[in-house]
């Protein structure tokens, strides 16, 4: 039996790479090491290739796709309908695995990161229910951060 992949759980969400990458990219600036947005993409998809191969991310981020689905079904214990489909900020338990994807990826960098795509919600991230938008952000921010890093220190 073929072991399933997180890459098409995320598209089963309606979540492609390439989203996720044009996302990431909203926020792009020069840095050492990634100077153009052409290097920072190829950058940027080579560490999210080797961060989605890790389980223990994939798990991670399939915690966020069954709270959204439960979500959507109206089935998540504690919390109002309209607390969840208002992402109110008494909802915490999203940003809390947001911040532990970014973290897990690229340390206290990838929090920072994350920080700044959950606050701007580039590209796809505006469209993403309360869980994924803040998974999807914590993968950038991590991938981000992890890119940033690793391009200035001349290991692309």
């Amino acid at each position: 039996m073929a072991k399933r992949d997180v890459r098409d759980v995320l598209v089963g969400m309606g979540i492609t790479i390439d989203e996720i990458v044009s996302a990431a990219l909203e926020l792009y600036f020069p840095h050492p090491g990634v100077e153009t947005r052409e290097k920072a993409e190829a950058i940027f998809r080579r560490e999210l290739g080797l961060a989605l191969s890790d389980p223990n991310l994939a798990l991670l981020i399939y915690a966020g796709v069954l709270l959204e689905n439960e979500g959507r079904k109206q089935n998540l214990p504690n919390i109002n309908q309209s607390d969840y489909d208002n992402d109110l900020t008494c909802l915490i338990a999203d940003e809390v695995l947001g911040m532990s994807v970014a973290k897990y990826i690229g340390g206290y960098k990838g929090i920072f990161d994350y920080v700044r795509y959950d606050k701007a919600k580039p590209g796809i991230l505006g469209r993403l229910g309360p869980f994924m938008d803040d998974v999807i952000g914590g993968l950038i921010g991590g991938v981000s951060a992890n890119m940033y890093t690793r391009a200035g220190a001349g290991f692309d």
